[in-house]
């Protein structure tokens, strides 16, 4: 009996000891507040048509933008946001928007009615040349003048230069340019009469979605087992 008492008292301290659940402790971290809307995505409404895969249909559910970015997996539940892969694709597009990772148009300053207006200048290089740019590209070729480089930049709706010193101006992310003035990115529209040197960027479904792979001959765990199956049905057919 004494060799058994430490080993109950024991026990019985064990019992009393709160239990601790890991993945409850998620519900303890503090939600980061939410940022604030740019002029391509300015309501929640908006955010919801750039990321796709038919979430803008659940748009009339979230009441407003402050409540996109704190409600919880559940709380999206009880809303009616379904199924679990779409929550899932929404969270991880709140914390990429949250974090200022946008896709194509989200950097762009002067936007009108979901459009924004580009055009290709040519900017100063300075004495300082671009991070990462090869001393080669400051001298004259047969693309641009010597001293500059080619810029993508973000104009207000007929301007012709933009309002801020184009020196200071980075190009808008997503969007490249090919040949002498050619614009090439996802979604863009060339202006006509610009000579190529303009183009346009509109808000429009699934313009920053990510697509979903589809399956090819069952998938990779079952691609082997359905190629030989068809194979075998293959060869019994010419047998015959």
């Amino acid at each position: 009996m004494i060799l058994r008492r430490p080993l109950l008292n024991a026990a019985a301290t064990a019992a009393s000891a709160p239990k601790i659940c890991i993945r409850n402790l998620q519900h303890s971290i503090p939600i980061r507040p939410a940022p604030k809307p740019t002029p391509f995505i300015p309501d929640h409404a908006s955010f919801l048509t750039a990321i796709g895969r038919g979430l803008s249909a659940h748009a009339a559910k979230i009441p407003s933008w402050e409540a996109l970015f704190t409600l919880s997996s559940h709380q999206l539940k009880e809303l009616g946001i379904e199924p679990a892969r779409s929550r899932k694709y929404l969270l991880h597009w709140r914390e990429k928007f949250r974090n200022g990772e946008y896709g194509i148009g989200g950097d762009c300053k002067h936007v009108t009615d979901g459009v924004a207006e580009l055009k290709l200048m040519e900017a100063p290089v300075g004495a300082h040349p671009v991070p990462g740019m090869h001393a080669r590209s400051a001298m004259s070729t047969a693309t641009h003048d010597p001293g500059t480089r080619k810029v993508v930049v973000n104009v207000p709706a007929g301007a012709e230069v933009p309002t801020e010193p184009i020196d200071s101006l980075s190009s808008v992310q997503g969007v490249v340019v090919k040949g002498a003035k050619t614009l090439k990115g996802s979604y863009i529209e060339p202006i006509k009469g610009t000579a190529g040197l303009k183009a346009r960027i509109r808000l429009q479904e699934g313009i920053w979605e990510a697509r979903r792979g589809h399956k090819v001959d069952g998938g990779e765990r079952r691609k082997a087992e359905v190629r030989a199956k068809r194979r075998a049905a293959e060869n019994k057919e010419k047998a015959r």
